[in-house]
């Protein structure tokens, strides 16, 4: 790789978090430089950050040389990908690994958003404040210069998970009740945030057994102003006396009260009309960016929704995926259907793969979304909702006050999954089994602080390494049920027509 290396930063659509993050960057994108200074390898940067697709259009596809996107805070997808596509020339994301800084998680969506479009493109990762003295990153950085790409193991994913009679007896009730039935999914709005990967549309659903049904979020708007005022306070007062902790007027929370916890509630009974006017099966909720000034964040009513214990509940939870991410979606219904059959408690949480570090001799992932998990994580009590607590999300992102679905999740064994567009167009799912932990206070703590405490923290180990999943995850997300329904999920997922990967040492 003779060429210079172009060095570029994808960038947030919204300029305060930019801002936010440019020391974390400019710290980030020398520690790069040095490092490619001392493999001999000369680099230039493309200045400034990457926060529209047409700027990623214009600055990056006039560029043939090599190229690595500094990862150190969230950004979108297409701020990588739209000025890539199309082009052959070598692709590094290089993050940092960091809970408060999470490269990590903008690396994860946008390699999964390349491959979805089949754009080749490489990864490397550190957590070391000099990257010069990471010897393993050192080396992938290496190789990328040298090679144009860079290799990982593939020794903890398989394709062959044998499953039981039993298992495979579930999956095909679950089958049958889908083509009986097909899967109607209410998307409330598009895709959220750039994750172009995390939207399949009819030509991949409906082959699966899925179908979805697109309603303009401006419905929410209009509707949520006429919810019945007396409907308003019951499910107010039914959250309150099931035991929901609201975090109301604390400090950095002062516009956060009662009246902006029931007009969540307004957004959470109008998706419930909506999902009753059209039969819906599941629901994905986009709400950024056009409803961050218009309504409050749809978070609480996230987590209620995904909760059999929530106001006008039938007895049972609606999943609801957050970002309105298909990905998710998909799992999280099929995960849901298995539970109910095998006799295991139904709720399934959406999260994000945040950050992770070594405890207690193994890796623990800090799994931690802004609110998309019910209420069942933190009690282990379909009937309840104690445990769960309500913190106004961060202004910075948030100016409309609102809260939270959050808490700590409790130990158990798990199975988590995913979906993916690979490059050939072909949906896979990934299947793994997993444990929550429970982090001794002092830890818990820090982890917690270290990313978003107001968000629901699950501290997990998801039966593979650190390398494994940075290296062939697609997706910052991830879908995750208490119980062990791995095989029955293998099963389903292959009766549906997807090809399978089961994560596992």
């Amino acid at each position: 790789m003779p060429a210079k290396i172009a060095l570029f930063w994808p960038g947030d659509y919204r300029a305060k978090p930019n801002e936010t993050a440019l020391p974390s960057i400019e710290a980030a994108t020398t520690q790069l430089e040095r490092a490619l200074k001392k493999l001999g390898r000369e680099s230039y940067r493309i200045e400034g950050y990457l926060t529209k697709p047409h700027e990623a259009i214009e600055r990056l596809a006039p560029v043939d040389d090599p190229m690595i996107g500094v990862c150190v805070h969230w950004f979108y997808g297409p701020h990588t990908t739209d000025g890539v596509v199309g082009k052959d020339n070598p692709l590094l994301l290089a993050s940092n690994f960091s809970g408060q800084w999470p490269g990590l998680v903008g690396l994860l969506n946008t390699g999964a958003c390349l491959e979805s479009v089949g754009r080749a493109f490489s990864r490397a990762w550190t957590s070391a404040e000099d990257w010069t003295t990471d010897a393993d990153f050192m080396a992938r950085l290496d190789e990328w210069c040298t090679a144009g790409r860079i290799e990982y193991p593939m020794d903890e994913i398989g394709a062959n998970g044998s499953v039981s009679p039993e298992a495979q007896r579930i999956a095909d009730r679950v089958a049958k009740g889908i083509r009986a039935r097909r899967v109607l999914a209410l998307m409330l709005g598009d895709t959220s945030m750039g994750m172009i990967n995390g939207y399949f549309g009819p030509r991949l659903l409906n082959p699966i057994g899925f179908t979805e049904h697109k309603v303009d979020q401006a419905w929410l708007v209009h509707r949520a102003p006429r919810i019945d005022a007396k409907r308003v306070e019951e499910a107010y007062r039914f959250v309150c006396e099931r035991g929901v902790t609201f975090h109301h007027g604390e400090r950095d929370a002062e516009d956060f009260g009662p009246e902006a916890t029931k007009d969540q509630l307004r957004d959470y009974l109008t998706v419930l009309d909506l999902v009753d006017e059209f039969k819906a099966d599941c629901i994905g909720w986009q709400y950024q960016l056009g409803l961050i000034p218009l309504r409050p964040p749809s978070d609480f009513s996230e987590g209620l929704l995904n909760s059999v214990c929530r106001p006008e509940s039938n007895g049972d939870t609606v999943v609801c995926s957050t970002e309105a991410d298909q990905g998710n979606l998909v799992p999280m219904e099929m995960m849901k259907r298995l539970l109910k059959v095998k006799g295991l408690p139904q709720p399934v949480m959406f999260h994000d793969v945040r950050w992770g570090a070594e405890h207690g001799g193994r890796f623990i992932w800090v799994l931690l979304n802004s609110g998309s998990s019910s209420a069942y994580a933190f009690n282990h009590d379909l009937d309840s909702l104690e445990g769960a607590h309500s913190y106004r999300q961060p202004a910075q992102y948030f100016p409309n006050p609102g809260g939270t679905m959050t808490g700590e999740s409790l130990p158990g064994g798990i199975t988590w999954s995913r979906a993916w567009i690979r490059s050939d167009g072909k949906l896979v799912m990934d299947i793994g089994r997993g444990e929550v932990v429970k982090l001794p206070e002092a830890t818990r703590d820090a982890w917690w602080k270290g990313t978003t405490r107001e968000w629901p923290l699950m501290a997990t180990d998801m039966g593979i390494t650190q390398q494994t999943l940075m290296a062939h995850y697609m997706s910052n997300h991830a879908a995750v049920a208490y119980g062990d329904i791995r095989d029955e999920m293998i099963a389903l997922s292959r009766a549906l027509g997807f090809e399978v990967r089961v994560f596992g040492k």
